[in-house]
């Protein structure tokens, strides 16, 4: 072997040795005790508490999710929102999404707009009701039932910078599959105000697979879940890669 292959081997057995723990390992970056906070904290809590039946319960589809995009803004999105919606569906085990080009199929409606167009579209179209509050910066609303999630709708601003209009994207849809609160404890994920994420972390790819575990059920109690969310944890692990 001359001097050049092997340092060119010596150098790939380093790369090699030096990368492939950190992306095994990237789903045992988190202690289960981590992980099951986290889930407490998203599935159980609710950051407005009038959007949905039952707040503090297990809310998830138990049917396949179709997306909606209203490409409202002047800056048309559509692309990067599909694109997600199929991320979505490839990263949590459990969960069908599609996109459906007939709104009255669908169950998950994406509305982006800009800025000035926000408040209107969530008074006319997500509340209803021309003398709603708007909060937020962006939002879900969730409309959920015994049987889980009916329908859920999210308002994204596209006009405010890449970083928010991709943070929105994220979290807005994530929350709006069942995990819908916010908590500042949470460093490793984007259900956190303060964080800077603005991606589907491992963290929470983990915490969405748990909550489309088969074994959990919409209206579950935190109590009914907590002898069966170590197994739900050790088999979300392996699902996310």
């Amino acid at each position: 072997m001359t001097l050049t292959r092997c340092f060119l081997a010596s150098f790939l057995l380093f790369f090699a040795s030096f990368t492939l723990p950190n992306a095994a390992s990237a789903n045992d970056s988190f202690t289960t005790e981590e992980l099951l906070e986290g889930f407490e904290k998203t599935v159980f809590g609710l950051e407005y508490r009038s959007w949905s039946w039952r707040p503090y319960l297990v809310k998830k589809f138990t049917q396949p999710v179709l997306f909606y995009v209203h490409n409202l803004s002047s800056r048309d999105r559509s692309k990067v929102v599909r694109r997600f919606v199929r991320e979505i569906g490839n990263r949590i085990g459990g969960l069908t999404t599609g996109i459906t080009n007939d709104r009255n199929a669908a169950n998950f409606e994406v509305y982006v707009v800009d800025r000035a167009q926000y408040e209107d579209v969530v008074r006319r179209d997500i509340y209803k009701n021309d003398r709603a509050r708007v909060p937020g910066r962006c939002l879900v609303r969730v409309v959920s039932g015994r049987k889980g999630i009916k329908r859920s709708a999210a308002v994204i601003v596209s006009d405010e910078g890449e970083f928010l209009f991709k943070r929105c994207l994220v979290e807005e849809l994530l929350q709006g599959l069942g995990p819908m609160n916010d908590d500042a404890a949470l460093i490793h994920s984007v259900f956190n105000d303060s964080s800077r994420h603005s991606r589907f972390t491992v963290f929470d790819q983990i915490i969405l697979n748990m909550l489309y575990d088969p074994r959990i059920k919409p209206g579950m109690s935190m109590k009914q879940t907590k002898d069966i969310l170590p197994l739900v944890v050790r088999d979300a692990r392996r699902r996310v890669r």
